[in-house]
């Protein structure tokens, strides 16, 4: 790769070695995660999903960028990487030093009011759920999951925080199972992609359809297409390289060869 302008498309795999668990990967636990349809319909869904996306942010915000997230960032530096899309919404990229990275599936470190669209830091929501909630902060044994939520059970007597502007129900700037990517922010991956010789895909299975489209227009445009994941995916058929191989210890490498 040499010379040629990356594209990568990066899915959990890439944040597993920070310590946040993959939805597919080998021992993922089978989980139901909720629904923009359920959100929307059921106060009592609202509240269950905030007290445990509550316990799970405090876990999930301590996750650090690993040697995959800080490789990207050095390839971008070097002038290999040419922008990062990301099905993934910790924010490790960003937070590793990458400068073009798109979140297709949003951030977990932003909640968006679903009235008026006024946008917040998760912080401070978090300081006031936990104001509105105290005894939702108690220290107690959790499993986080790839998308910083927890299974909690009592949550009928919890309060949430409503926007402050007017009003509106909150949520998480995430895409929810359900939802669509909005059209901004797959054009500015497909953008990401048209602008590059070859798209790597690194610790994804591509069972999302964002991802495979992504895939598709590398296709119609011939550009090569390397996957790196331990295990089969969806986009094996299409790929000119496949290593069945962890993201994290490959990006390293690859940044030693090309960036030293």
């Amino acid at each position: 790769m040499r010379g040629a302008r990356v594209a990568v498309l990066t899915g959990a795999g890439v944040s597993t070695d920070s310590g946040i668990p993959d939805y597919r990967g080998a021992g993922a636990p089978v989980r139901t995660p909720m629904t923009i349809q359920t959100f929307l319909a059921s106060e009592h869904a609202r509240k269950r999903y905030w007290a445990g996306s509550h316990l799970g942010w405090r876990n999930f915000r301590s996750a650090r960028p690993n040697r995959g997230h800080l490789a990207l960032a050095e390839l971008e530096a070097g002038g290999v990487v040419t922008g990062v899309v990301t099905q993934n919404v910790d924010g490790l990229h960003r937070r590793a030093g990458s400068r073009r990275v798109v979140e297709l599936h949003g951030a977990m470190d932003r909640v968006v009011c679903l009235q008026c669209g006024q946008v917040y830091a998760r912080h401070a929501i978090a300081d006031r759920l936990t104001a509105l909630n105290p005894d939702i902060d108690l220290e107690q044994a959790i499993r986080l999951a790839p998308d910083g939520d927890v299974e909690v059970d009592d949550v009928d007597a919890m309060r949430l925080p409503t926007c402050t502007v007017c009003g509106g129900v909150l949520k998480p700037d995430v895409v929810f199972f359900g939802e669509f990517v909005p059209g901004e922010t797959f054009e500015a991956a497909a953008s990401v992609v048209s602008g590059s010789d070859v798209l790597l895909v690194a610790g994804s299975s591509l069972v999302v359809n964002s991802g495979m489209r992504l895939i598709e227009l590398a296709r119609r445009r011939r550009m090569p297409i390397i996957v790196v994941n331990r295990g089969i995916t969806k986009g094996d058929s299409r790929a000119a390289v496949k290593l069945d191989a962890g993201a994290s210890e490959v990006l390293d490498r690859m940044s030693a060869a090309l960036v030293g």
